[in-house]
């Protein structure tokens, strides 16, 4: 077991600068597939056999899905060979597949953590127990316990370390009957646990996820040129109130001096779901940057504007409106922009900047503008 700890301590001391040299913000999909290898280091920790100075390894491959940037689901399949005292030295020979769900806390990050839970079912061969009948294979079932986290490396490799609690469904797991502590499971079923070193590629990616440009605060990666584009496709009639060059200028460029502000400010990207006042995750890098230009410019006051499609009555929709605009003031608020230099206003559906009779046109009605106050 040191030995086993020494070499995995080497090996992270080694890739350290690999993982210092790597950026947080390095490409996470929305959606992947890896294929996983390494070995694995497995202990008896509930049993009735003497495990001191018993050996025992292991590997493993494993194939996963993650589903989102948060969840995964990955089938491994291992072998084990666990050894322990009862008399003689007990062995006992496994073959393994797991099926476990996978939650990553801070998959923005180089050293992801992450915890799960799942099902086994396994097939062991027991060895010189002094119980004979027991000397021999058996089909069960074993309920899994993760906690790991993965080591980026490359766009494509990770390097996984995992610490595993597995309890078998019954006692005689080890090649002995009964047990000292009992495992999760209840009763007196044995548990082991298992240590996994490895490494993952991923052979496959989906969309490229936008959940890390928030970690960039003002300075956040936003596809300014889609924006544009989405605007300016689905727009029936150019609005002569919109100067979308000048609203192009300012968000592309950040430019914090006051000669960059128009007097009608367009958020382009801060849009809402229908009937709601919740700001959506691809609005925030877009408030830090406003954030950024008032705080840079403390002289600005703003009237912060909210607008809703024409769907339901205009009394609903000034309302509607009105409560988006101060979740907008409260955003800034939060990130240090003076109270007293903002006010909110509900516009309504007064105001339209595309043809409503669109559903892309009303998302991009449902929007927010500032009007500057020299």
């Amino acid at each position: 077991m040191k030995k086993f700890y020494f070499a995995a301590v080497l090996v992270l001391i080694f890739l350290n600068p690999i993982f210092a040299q790597s950026s947080k913000y390095q490409w996470l999909a929305k959606d992947s597939w890896n294929f996983g290898f390494g070995v694995s280091y497995p202990k008896y920790i509930s049993t009735s056999v003497n495990v001191t100075g018993e050996t025992g390894y292991g590997g493993y491959l494993s194939i996963q899905r993650n589903f989102s940037e948060h969840v995964g689901m990955r089938l491994k399949t291992s072998y084990l060979h666990l050894e322990g005292k009862a008399g003689n030295t007990v062995t006992n020979n496994l073959f393994l597949g797991d099926l476990d769900l996978l939650y990553y806390f801070i998959p923005c990050e180089p050293i992801s953590p992450y915890a799960g839970a799942g099902l086994g079912l396994f097939y062991n061969t027991i060895e010189n127990s002094p119980t004979t009948a027991l000397n021999k294979s058996n089909l069960d079932y074993q309920l899994n316990f993760n906690f790991g986290a993965e080591w980026r490396i490359s766009e494509k490799w990770n390097l996984k370390t995992e610490l595993g609690y597995h309890t078998a469904a019954s006692s005689k797991f080890d090649g002995t009957y009964g047990t000292q502590n009992g495992g999760v499971l209840g009763g007196i079923t044995d548990a082991y646990m298992t240590f996994d070193l490895g490494v993952q590629y991923f052979f496959s990616k989906g969309e490229k996820s936008n959940l890390c440009d928030m970690y960039d605060g003002v300075n956040a990666q936003i596809d300014y040129d889609k924006i544009e584009e989405i605007v300016k496709r689905y727009a029936v009639t150019q609005p002569a109130e919109v100067d979308y060059d000048r609203i192009e200028d300012i968000v592309k460029k950040h430019k914090s001096n006051v000669s960059s502000l128009s007097n009608n400010w367009v958020l382009l990207g801060v849009n809402f779901d229908f009937n709601k006042s919740t700001l959506r995750p691809e609005s925030l890098p877009i408030l830090y940057n406003a954030a950024e230009i008032l705080l840079n410019n403390p002289d600005i006051r703003v009237e912060i504007q909210g607008h809703t499609d024409n769907i339901g009555s205009e009394s609903y929709n000034k309302k509607l409106s009105l409560e988006r605009a101060q979740a907008v003031r409260n955003f800034l608020i939060a990130k240090g922009v003076a109270p007293n230099r903002m006010t909110a206003v509900g516009m309504g559906e007064s105001n339209p900047i595309m043809d409503n009779s669109t559903p892309e046109g009303r998302q991009l009605n449902r929007r927010i503008e500032f009007k500057v106050l020299r």
